[in-house]
């Protein structure tokens, strides 16, 4: 299994979660994903397992914060027949599931205390027993643990076990909210703009010009990426930023945000800096971005966006989309009659059907 969604970012802090992403994959060491709901921690997590050796393996999720304590244990660790009640048949829990792959335990800062020393005992030993049964298994699992809570305030509150969380915390990606790294918003509407516009075909929604990107990027978005993304789903349906905007939260600043001039057109800045089609400060840029944007994704992400250019290749399509384009406009002027087109081009009527192949130019249907 495999995330459809990359990890979108080029600002600092997201560009030093891709390098240490790089530096653990393959160690399979725990980590513990921390951030706000929406910052994108699962998505953390899919990119882990991707990069990692186990990706040909199951990638297995579970929220802790979704099933009561009884029905936690039993997923987690599977069941005999007739351990309980309504138990009819013998059922795998999730570390037999991911064995040789990766357990993703979601809101692991809800998983009841009683559940916790078992949790540290498989992480320890690599055994399990499920419920109704005296055997041990044994299990190899990658653990990736990702919550939205304090983990060192729940220590001091008793409620999360302190062994436990140096078990899962050997390596911790602490992701910003979106607020914090306003020039990643341009990439991440690029993209999600693209993938929700394949998804609705016939919406009339409109890619946002400067004026919007910059209220965009002003939004505090407390319900981060998600809340984001929920934007652009909701621009396909009704394809007006001014509704989207509408139906906006009151935007999530505090007083000393809203009124400071400086912290506005510092995200703005750091948008412009990063943005791909929205150099608010130069039409000669936004020019410069939008041909460059024929022939490169700039909505990727920065070492791929750096790996795409290649000014041999780009040379390459450039030249073929001007050759395609003057090889219509000819064709078009001479009623598709490819000797005389061939004439006016300058080049052998084998060569002109070589190149009308290559671009698949074909005549209109009459």
């Amino acid at each position: 299994m495999t995330s459809s969604t990359p990890l979108i970012g080029v600002s600092t802090p997201m560009l030093k979660i891709k390098e240490l992403i790089n530096h653990v994959a393959q160690t399979c060491l725990n980590i513990l994903i921390t951030g706000e709901t929406g910052v994108g921690k699962e998505v953390v997590a899919h990119t882990l397992y991707a990069e990692s050796n186990r990706s040909k393996n199951n990638f297995v999720k579970i929220n802790c914060a979704a099933l009561p304590e009884t029905l936690l244990e039993s997923e987690l660790y599977g069941y005999e027949k007739g351990a309980f009640t309504g138990a009819h048949k013998k059922r795998y829990g999730k570390f037999l599931t991911a064995d040789k792959g990766v357990l993703f335990l979601d809101e692991i800062g809800d998983m009841p205390l009683s559940l916790q020393s078992k949790m540290l005992h498989v992480l320890q030993s690599g055994e399990f027993s499920p419920l109704g049964s005296d055997q041990d298994f044994k299990t190899d699992v990658w653990v990736i643990a990702a919550t939205n809570q304090c983990l060192e305030e729940n220590i001091k509150n008793k409620t999360f076990r302190e062994d436990l969380f140096y078990r899962l915390n050997i390596i911790k990606i602490d992701i910003p909210p979106l607020r914090e790294r306003p020039e990643d918003i341009p990439s991440l509407v690029e993209y999600y703009f693209k993938r929700y516009l394949s998804q609705h075909p016939k919406t009339h929604a409109e890619k946002p010009d400067s004026q919007t990107m910059a209220r965009l990027c002003n939004y505090d978005w407390p319900g981060n990426v998600r809340q984001l993304q929920n934007c652009i789903k909701k621009l396909m349906v009704l394809n007006s930023w001014d509704k989207v905007f509408e139906e906006l939260p009151e935007e999530a600043s505090t007083p000393e945000t809203l009124s400071s001039e400086y912290t506005s057109q510092a995200k703005l800045a750091g948008c412009a800096m990063h943005s791909p089609d929205y150099l608010f400060d130069s039409e000669s840029g936004n020019h410069r971005m939008r041909i460059i944007s024929e022939f490169v994704d700039l909505s990727t992400s920065s070492e791929k966006l750096f790996e795409d250019i290649s000014l041999k290749k780009i040379k390459k399509l450039a030249s073929d989309k001007v050759e395609k384009e003057v090889i219509v406009f000819v064709l078009e002027k001479v009623g598709w009659n490819r000797s005389k087109a061939a004439k006016i081009l300058k080049v052998s009527y084998k060569t002109l059907l070589y190149k009308m192949s290559e671009f698949n130019v074909n005549p209109p249907v009459s």
